[in-house]
């Protein structure tokens, strides 16, 4: 019996290495409480470049219910450069048709997005990073959001 659970250990270990993604500098969720996305809650990232002539990508995570009240999301990606002040850009994503039919990927009442902010992104130099996204739609709380991320990969 032992030698069955040694073997599924090592097995699960072995399919979860396979399914990692070693590109990634950085990919986190933060889920939102009561289901409410506030301009406090920010989505926070810290990463070290090592090679600034790398392309890099990030991506914004979202995921809503099916309640979320808008076709559309604003957000702010905030990046502060190591002894540079903070570049601000605002994003605006488009998450359902006009007849109201939602983009994202669905699994029962959520709706789960992955969205692209930059693609082939050169950072300045190297060294560390912060990265935050906020909401940036006029209600505050912005209401029937789960959970936010952010994703960097090269």
């Amino acid at each position: 019996m032992n030698k069955i659970k040694y073997f599924l250990l090592i097995a699960t270990i072995c399919i979860a290495a396979i399914g990692c993604d070693t590109n990634n500098l950085a990919d986190l969720n933060v889920s939102m409480p009561k289901r409410n996305w506030s301009y406090v809650n920010k989505v926070k990232a810290s990463i070290e470049i090592t090679d600034h002539t790398k392309p890099y990508t990030v991506y914004f995570k979202l995921r809503h219910t099916a309640d979320y009240r808008y076709s559309n999301i604003f957000v702010l990606l905030h990046i502060k450069a190591p002894g540079q002040q903070k570049m601000t850009r605002r994003f605006e994503y488009k998450l359902a048709e006009k007849d109201g039919q939602w983009l994202g990927s669905g699994s029962g009442n959520l709706f789960t997005y992955k969205l692209n902010m930059l693609t082939n992104y050169h950072f300045p130099a190297n060294g560390k990073y912060e990265l935050e996204i906020e909401q940036n739609m006029r209600d505050n709380p912005l209401k029937e959001v789960s959970d936010a991320g952010i994703t960097v990969s090269y």
